[in-house]
């Protein structure tokens, strides 16, 4: 396995990177008083909320899916050609 390939990069530069970009998203993050356990407990309320609401939630899901991907999908083949 080639790990340059693999990172986008030589794989210390990329951890580096990733570390920086880390602590700068938590400083944001900090300041904007966002904590992991507000996300995991909006997360679990948003998981409650869909289950409560039933098989209805199940459509308006897909149907957002399929929504969004008419736009998505296209954008994304252009951009790989």
């Amino acid at each position: 396995m080639e790990y340059n390939r693999f990172f986008g990069g030589n794989p210390l530069g990329v951890v580096v990177r990733l570390a920086l970009i880390s602590i700068v998203v938590g400083v944001v993050m900090s300041a904007l008083d966002i904590r992991p356990d507000n996300i995991l407990l909006f997360l679990d309320r948003t998981l409650q909320r869909i289950w409560e609401m039933g098989f209805g939630s199940i459509e308006w899901l897909l149907e957002h899916l399929l929504l969004g991907a008419m736009v998505v999908i296209p954008i994304w083949l252009i951009a790989r050609l």
